[in-house]
């Protein structure tokens, strides 16, 4: 199984009390999610299934990559590592699933899957990680594939 993780892009700060999922991405946000959404669409399969927080800023990241996407609640801005790598059935599922989503949440589960002794990984925004489960010598492994900054693409 591939898990990618990407973080939003650069999003504006929500107005004082604004509601955070209504936060929408920053003209440079927008230059990310479509520099690495060019990037993504060139590596990604096209089975690939894409879940997305219901943050209006995931949404915006995601559909840079103008594929088809599913929003799920169980991926907003608190969710916790134990839900998303439910959701994403790690690391039993077939094939590569995108998911588009928020910091801690991304980072710890970096670290989790990873076996990093620090709580979270830091992910900048509009960055991707993926990652791959596989299994040798009867060991599930996680194996780090790559790590895609949209201000190096």
């Amino acid at each position: 199984m591939d898990l990618v993780l990407w973080r939003h892009a650069e999003a504006h700060e929500a107005p004082e009390g604004g509601e955070d999922l209504a936060r929408t991405l920053t003209p440079r946000g927008e230059k990310q999610a479509a520099r690495m959404a060019a990037w993504l669409d060139r590596q990604l399969p096209e089975s690939t299934r894409i879940l997305v927080s219901p943050a209006r800023r995931t949404e915006q990241t995601a559909s840079a990559l103008k594929r088809k996407f599913k929003i799920t609640s169980e991926l907003a801005p608190d969710c916790s590592v134990e839900q998303l790598l439910s959701l994403v059935q790690w690391p039993d599922a077939k094939g590569c699933i995108l998911v588009v989503g928020h910091q801690p949440t991304l980072g710890q589960t970096i670290a989790r899957l990873m076996g990093l002794n620090a709580a979270e990984c830091a992910v900048k925004k509009g960055a991707v990680w993926w990652l791959r489960s596989r299994s040798r010598d009867q060991q599930d492994q996680t194996v780090l594939v790559t790590v895609q900054s949209p201000e190096v693409l």
